[in-house]
């Protein structure tokens, strides 16, 4: 059976850390500050944003939140953003995705301000990590990463396969692993929905990072005996009579967990590392923008 890795501990460690950086630029008369908007009326962005802003005042982080109408527009929008990277208070801005369809996506990240980008989402970000530069990554690999580290598996040398190629997931922890350092040199590969053969692929990883958004996609069959299994999706299968959703990730943990070495489950596996690498990165931009080094 696999050893179960903790997100929830992890984190939890990782806000500790930060408590106390937090509190250091208080001291320097600095309030760190994130702020977060939400366009429209989504039940699952609402929970999400709910969470950041709960996040934020556990770590003595300043929240302004910014919620609007899904009538907005894309100008409107633009606008705000604008108004939070002139204001000097404000460390990180994110602007909680989907949007409504009558706004376009790609225009709204490159307006944020690349030294306020705590999503790691704007070109000049993916740009860093592509050429192994320092700058935010974001924070749904960067929480793997992590989660690699904090419970000593290598990463150096190691058969790496990814299922998945969104910007979000894919393609920045794919470019982690390959960089030179702690948490990279790895043998990558990327699978996707056009992929031949992805089985074959799943087979020779050491490491197995699932992140299609599939539910129980990724099988025992798919999985080699002690492999470490990472599953990144977060999809709802049902709903309990409670009324709470039945959640299932991409891989089929009952299974697999007899295979693997180590796991992380769904709920309580890497979600809650992505929200501790958002309060991580905000605290790195405030530090940035202030120029103090903080460690």
């Amino acid at each position: 059976m696999a050893y179960i890795i903790s997100g929830n501990a992890v984190s939890q460690n990782i806000k500790n850390e930060l408590k106390v950086e937090v509190a250091a630029l208080k001291e320097c008369g600095l309030n760190t500050c994130l702020a977060t908007v939400l366009v429209g009326d989504d039940a699952a962005s609402h929970s999400y944003v709910k969470s950041k802003i709960k996040n934020c005042e556990e770590l003595g982080i300043v929240s302004r939140h910014f919620g609007l109408p899904k009538e907005t527009s894309q100008a409107e929008l633009l606008e705000l953003i604008d108004s939070l990277n002139s204001d000097k208070s404000v460390n990180g801005i994110l602007v909680q995705l989907p949007l409504p369809s009558h706004i376009d996506e790609d225009t709204v990240i490159n307006a944020i301000n690349a030294n306020k980008d705590v999503d790691g989402f704007t070109p000049v970000s993916a740009g860093h990590l592509l050429i192994g530069q320092d700058g935010f990554v974001p924070c749904t690999p960067a929480g793997i990463i992590e989660l690699l580290k904090r419970n000593n598996i290598s990463t150096v040398g190691a058969e790496v396969v990814v299922v998945g190629r969104s910007n979000i997931v894919g393609k920045p922890i794919a470019n982690l692993l390959f960089r030179k350092g702690q948490g990279g040199d790895a043998t990558v590969t990327v699978c996707h929905s056009r992929s031949k053969n992805i089985k074959e692929h799943a087979l020779r990883a050491d490491i197995l990072i699932a992140a299609i958004g599939k539910a129980k996609f990724i099988t025992a069959d798919m999985v080699k005996e002690g492999a470490v299994v990472i599953d990144v999706g977060v999809n709802r299968i049902g709903t309990a009579e409670n009324g709470k959703a039945i959640l299932a990730g991409d891989v089929d943990y009952v299974e697999v967990e007899k295979k693997a070495s180590y796991i992380t489950p769904v709920p309580g596996g890497v979600g809650p590392m992505t929200i501790a690498m958002l309060m991580k990165n905000t605290v790195k931009a405030a530090k940035i923008q202030n120029r103090i080094n903080i460690t």
